[in-house]
């Protein structure tokens, strides 16, 4: 890795370079530690970001609030700090999101999960057999919603082979197929996750079958390092990219207006 930039600031960068002009990004509220910075932090800070370089429209749903201003934050990023916060065009959520998700009110959604396989199937409800888990996970919250309606599904996922499977153990959300048959073939509509960020590379679904594919490399990082850090072979394309470092803006931008004090990108 670079060390004029940090793991977290490129993948900043990175969630920035997705978000298009007048996009609306869910962005969930999170726990702490690792989970939280690449579920909440870096969505936030890329999303802020964009705003900042080239997407003054976007705008975003953090938690239960409606296009809050990313320009500062609440001294805690929990869900009691967030309900009081008042720096957002609506009151606390009385029930626009769910409608907003089922009308395909969302461009984006930031979505991470204990499992993900080569089809993009998503699991954060339970390892091992439904029925005698041997870890009972989160739940399904919104996410299956989220690969269903939401134009641009962003998974961030730090490459473990624990964490990305040949299949996943349950379905909480729908990817682009399971045991051989696509999602049309299973009744649903167009949907599933659109890239994969993680620490070691960028993974899209860009190949004939929709199944997982290397879209670039984070410099520094082989190709054996990546797949030794999978459970499963993703698509490799002739030529592999290399992942675009954060530019001096960007950094400066991250550093001194967006994140100055690392409570977004801390760990």
């Amino acid at each position: 890795m670079n060390a004029h930039h940090t793991p977290n600031e490129l993948l900043t960068s990175q969630v920035a370079r997705v978000i298009l002009d007048d996009d609306l990004a869910f962005v969930g509220v999170g726990t702490n530690g690792r989970a939280f910075t690449l579920a909440v932090g870096i969505p936030l800070a890329g999303l802020r970001l964009a705003q900042m370089l080239h997407a003054p429209g976007a705008s975003g749903y953090w938690g239960n609030l409606l296009e809050p201003d990313l320009s500062s934050f609440p001294e805690h990023l929990k869900q009691d700090s967030l309900t009081r916060w008042k720096a957002a065009a609506s009151p606390v959520d009385v029930g626009y999101k769910c409608d907003m998700l089922a009308r395909r009110g969302f461009d984006v959604s930031f979505d991470s999960g204990a499992q993900i396989d080569r089809y993009g199937n998503l699991n954060i409800t339970a390892i091992g057999d439904y029925a005698r888990p041997k870890v009972r996970l989160v739940g399904c919250l919104a996410q299956p919603e989220h690969f269903a309606f939401v134009r641009r599904p962003i998974v961030m996922m730090d490459l473990d082979r624990r964490s990305f499977v040949e299949k996943v153990d349950f379905v909480t959300s729908v990817g682009h197929a399971r045991d051989g048959r696509t999602r049309q073939e299973w009744g649903l509509g167009e949907g599933g996750p659109h890239v994969v960020i993680t620490n070691k590379a960028i993974l899209d679904f860009d190949t004939p079958d929709r199944s997982m594919r290397l879209r670039s490399l984070h410099d520094g990082v082989s190709l054996e390092e990546v797949l030794d850090s999978m459970g499963f072979r993703p698509t490799i394309p002739d030529y592999i990219a290399i992942t675009p470092a954060p530019t001096s803006r960007e950094l400066q931008l991250i550093r001194q207006e967006i994140d100055p004090d690392r409570v977004l990108l801390k760990v």
